[in-house]
């Protein structure tokens, strides 16, 4: 072998060293380096291969491979791959998610708890299910379904109410009607006119005694039996007057009493009912307008299905000159 191959055979041993020695120094200080998990969903839709990974927000990896899972086939098993040094825990989870509205899904990782174990290469990260459209469309039509019933139902007890309350202020109406307000007037003009006849009598009687105390004892032992039959006229006459007193005010008592729960009760049902309303109002207004922005995005997605990939429409072409 002459000198010259011999130094090419050489020069190209030493490219190739460099090469090599650049190649893996390189690699090591400036490479991605990333650590391969898996996790499981039941619900995969739009993830795929390539896939962004996001760690608390922030692109952390891409998706290797999506499939379903061969022990249990009702979950999708997705293989991924995460920064080297991202701080993946036992506490966080893998969730189907997206940055906005219209843009590419992408699987989601919470950050968890800074306390948890790191989780080692190749283990499974704990996965939470996240509500597709198709099931949100679906609750929202059964709320739907029972804001009606519960308005209908509503609406029943409200005329249940109102019919009470109008039986109630009826009863009080003829409580304190004009006939109960004459009656009761005739009693206390009765009573007033008892009083006024029986309190002369019940003075002169009493001057009857004091004069008549002032005779002999004999007088006196006379007198006596007709002075105990005066004591329990007179205490006959208080009794009945104490009899006709207390009932009627107990009457009165009761009737003012009836009178305040009535207005009470009233200004409680005008609550309930204007609570009620407003509340009703609200939740219609809400679903009605859950229901609008559902069409609305529907109706786009049916005109501009480009927006789910890419948020601006492409320019159109133009035509060669």
């Amino acid at each position: 072998m002459s000198v010259e191959a011999k130094v090419g055979t050489f020069v190209i041993v030493c490219l190739l060293l460099l090469s090599a020695t650049v190649y893996y120094v390189g690699n090591n200080q400036w490479g991605n380096h990333f650590t391969p998990y898996r996790t499981y969903l039941r619900y995969a839709g739009g993830v795929a291969p390539g896939t962004s990974v996001l760690f608390g927000g922030i692109e952390a990896g891409k998706v290797t491979s999506v499939r379903p899972s061969r022990e249990d086939p009702t979950r999708i098993e997705v293989d991924l791959q995460v920064k080297e040094g991202t701080p993946v825990n036992e506490n966080s989870l893998a969730k189907l998610g997206s940055v906005s509205l219209m843009s590419s899904p992408a699987v989601s990782i919470t950050t968890g708890s800074n306390d948890a174990p790191r989780l080692k290469e190749g283990q499974v990260i704990r996965s939470e299910e996240t509500v597709s459209i198709d099931d949100m469309t679906r609750k929202l039509a059964t709320i739907a379904d029972s804001a009606e019933g519960l308005i209908t139902q509503v609406q029943g007890e409200v005329k249940d109410i109102s019919g009470d309350a109008r039986t109630l202020l009826a009863n009080l109406n003829q409580v304190t009607g004009p006939a109960n307000r004459r009656q009761i007037a005739q009693m206390l003009q009765q009573v007033n006119s008892l009083i006024a006849v029986e309190s002369p009598k019940i003075d002169r009687i009493a001057d009857q005694v004091l004069w008549a105390t002032r005779d002999a004892d004999s007088v006196i032992q006379k007198v006596g039996p007709v002075v105990d039959h005066t004591d329990a006229t007179i205490a006959n006459v208080n009794l009945t007057i104490d009899q006709l007193r207390d009932p009627i005010r107990q009457d009165l008592a009761q009737l003012q009493s009836t009178i305040e729960q009535a207005r009470s009760t009233m200004k409680t049902i005008q609550t309930l009912v204007s609570a009620n309303d407003q509340n009703i109002g609200e939740t219609i207004e809400n679903l009605r307008v859950a229901t609008e922005n559902l069409d609305q995005l529907t109706d786009q997605v049916k005109q501009q299905p480009w927006s789910l990939v890419r948020i601006r429409q492409p320019k159109d072409r133009k035509v060669p000159q």
